[in-house]
């Protein structure tokens, strides 16, 4: 096996790890197993458990910065845009089912990094399209920031509390799907006048 097959083989196995079995806790010793290595080699290309962490956690930052980037600079008219990340979020949601609690888990550890200038471009973007949908009719009057909450929120919170509301509602993965399915629809009316 190459370098770089063997480097991504651990990678892809401590993402399936944290991300689709909810492992976050993995040792070392765990994910050289389940990429059937040597644990050696975990600190061979990384130098660390916390290196390969972090590459991980960055990763799945890039991903959901890169999506959303993607869609906001599309040609797309806004509620499409909505839609498109929508349906992206819960793509990747569905692939990766612990994705956002890793996430929120990390940045809770203090590990997020996020480049003003991107921020603020994005930002400035996003808010010059908001404000003709409102001038439109098409979104209620708030303040920008409501929004994004409002669709951060419909969209994440279901698979960052999959778990939760799997137990206590006593949902399989199947009837989870099909509710995950039927939320796009539920979303846009709530964030949509027409």
């Amino acid at each position: 096996m190459k370098k770089d097959e063997t480097e991504e083989i651990i990678k892809s196995t401590a993402k399936r790890l944290f991300f689709v079995e909810g492992k976050f806790n993995a040792t070392t010793q765990e994910i050289a197993d389940a990429a059937g290595v040597n644990r050696t080699l975990i600190n061979y290309y990384f130098r660390s458990r916390d290196n390969l962490f972090n590459m991980i956690f960055e990763d799945a930052i890039k991903k959901e910065d890169e999506q959303r980037e993607n869609i906001l600079k599309s040609d797309l008219p806004f509620k499409q845009k909505i839609e498109k990340y929508i349906d992206d979020s819960f793509k990747l949601g569905n692939e990766f089912p612990y994705l956002e609690t890793y996430i929120v888990s990390r940045i809770n550890d203090g590990c997020y990094y996020q480049n003003e200038e991107d921020y603020h471009r994005f930002i400035k973007a996003f808010n010059y399209e908001f404000e003709k949908e409102v001038k439109a009719g098409n979104i209620e009057e708030m303040d920008p920031i409501q929004f994004i909450f409002n669709i951060a929120s419909l969209v994440s919170f279901p698979f960052a509390v999959r778990p939760l509301l799997q137990k206590s509602m006593r949902l399989d993965d199947k009837e989870f799907e099909r509710i995950i399915n039927e939320r796009k629809e539920v979303i846009m009316k709530i964030l949509f006048k027409k």
